[in-house]
């Protein structure tokens, strides 16, 4: 395998390693330096808003600059604002106050820096010799494991290390993502032929371009309500549902285990999917995706007993793992070049907000009905998105390749 997808695969799985211990870390960092659960729900709610405007209004840069530049610029904003953690709390130490404030600085990086990192990712395709699948099911793959030893490492390095200390981690694999993402050759991350292109129109201009190109789509309409409900669905089921559930029938230390089945299905479907994903039909790797998802969701609303559940997130892990790969190679084939950033930044912006509107609507359930009526409400969401799936004309005709979208400029026909 060429440098180029090797540097690609390697950054992907440094920045998503950083974000899997950041997710466990920084909560619990925020709760023994405040002493305030609330603090922890405040630094939360605070930053989730400017995640999703940056998110937005990022989507026109990473269309105007190289794609590989755009990821590195991203990545080592996200390294400074976690560094910046520590160094606060050196000097002076720290208050909810200065997790907000760098939250909100990191936030600038966090979904731009995915955005960034899958607009790379049709060209590192075209220059590396190696097919979508294939590279699409690895760096899957890679998540997985990203996902599965993330929470572990955070566990161990909040013990071992002292206070805000286990951050300068976090923010190393950031710095690293964007130091190998240079490997990457410049011309690689160049849009079209010219460089740099400069999109007709405003700004704001250029942003309702990315959401007319988006909501035009019919294929990428039904592609967004499929993996928003999979987020909803599962963020609701993972980070209040089954907490509730561990709870009830007090096994609370069994909870993390559901976390590692799932990662561990991921890793088996997405790997499959690398190996063979060329060679049947995507349209049946989507179906059995959908299908797989719907059985493995029942499972875990059924909430019979542990062993059913744990088995429900194996199903729903490998499902997802196949899912999510035939959908990234069809996103790279689907979505114009030229608008790559400005579709991919709204998609990944109504991402951040799915999750927490899905543990809220969960809570609520729970709250004033009942936890078995808010399993089988919340798994039932997605009985929308296997219709949606399997019904839309625009999905099922998925080995048939357009022509060549990436030469298609819409800010031409504004």
């Amino acid at each position: 395998m060429r440098l180029t997808p090797i540097a690609y695969l390697s950054s992907y799985f440094l920045s998503l390693l950083g974000n899997s211990i950041a997710a466990v870390a920084l909560p619990l960092i925020v709760l023994l330096t405040t002493g305030s659960a609330l603090g922890a729900g405040v630094v939360a709610a605070a930053t989730a808003l400017p995640a999703v405007m940056t998110g937005l209004v990022m989507g026109v840069v990473i269309d105007r600059i190289n794609r590989r530049t755009s990821s590195v610029v991203t990545d080592l904003i996200s390294a400074g604002a976690i560094a910046a953690l520590p160094i606060v709390d050196i000097v002076s130490g720290l208050s909810i106050g200065w997790f907000v404030l760098f939250g909100i600085i990191g936030s600038l990086g966090d979904v731009p820096g995915m955005t960034a990192r899958e607009t790379l990712l049709p060209a590192v395709v075209r220059h590396s010799g190696v097919s979508a699948e294939r590279l699409i099911g690895l760096r899957e793959a890679l998540g997985a494991v990203a996902m599965l030893i993330g929470p572990a490492l955070a566990g161990v390095l909040i013990t071992a290390l002292d206070g805000s200390a286990v951050l300068w981690i976090t923010a190393g694999t950031s710095f690293a993502a964007a130091l190998i993402t240079l490997l990457i050759p410049h011309r690689v991350g160049r849009i079209g032929d010219n460089e740099p292109v400069t999109p007709a129109g405003s700004s704001w201009q250029q942003l309702r371009t990315g959401w007319h190109a988006l909501a035009s789509s019919r294929f990428l309409v039904a592609v967004t309500i499929i993996t928003l409900l999979a987020i909803t669905v599962l963020a609701a089921l993972q980070a209040l549902v089954l907490p509730v559930y561990f709870t009830v029938i007090e096994q609370p230390g069994l909870l993390g285990f559901v976390l590692t089945a799932l990662a561990a299905g991921m890793l088996v479907g997405a790997g499959v999917f690398a190996a063979l994903g060329a060679r049947v039909s995507r349209r049946l790797w989507f179906a059995t995706g959908l299908v797989g998802t719907t059985v493995g969701f029942a499972l875990i609303a059924w909430l019979p007993s542990p062993a059913v559940v744990f088995s429900g997130a194996v199903v729903v892990g490998a499902a997802s793992g196949v899912l999510n790969s035939v959908l990234g190679v069809l996103l790279i084939e689907r979505i114009p070049e030229l608008v790559r950033g400005r579709v991919l930044s709204s998609q990944n912006a109504i991402m951040t907000l799915s999750a927490p509107a899905g543990i809220m609507a969960a809570a609520l359930l729970v709250e004033y009905a009942s936890l078995e009526l808010a399993a089988a409400a919340i798994a039932s969401l997605w009985i929308v998105a296997l219709i949606v799936g399997l019904a839309s004309r625009s999905l099922r005709t998925l080995d048939a390749e357009p022509s060549n979208p990436g030469e298609v400029d819409p800010d031409a026909q504004q």
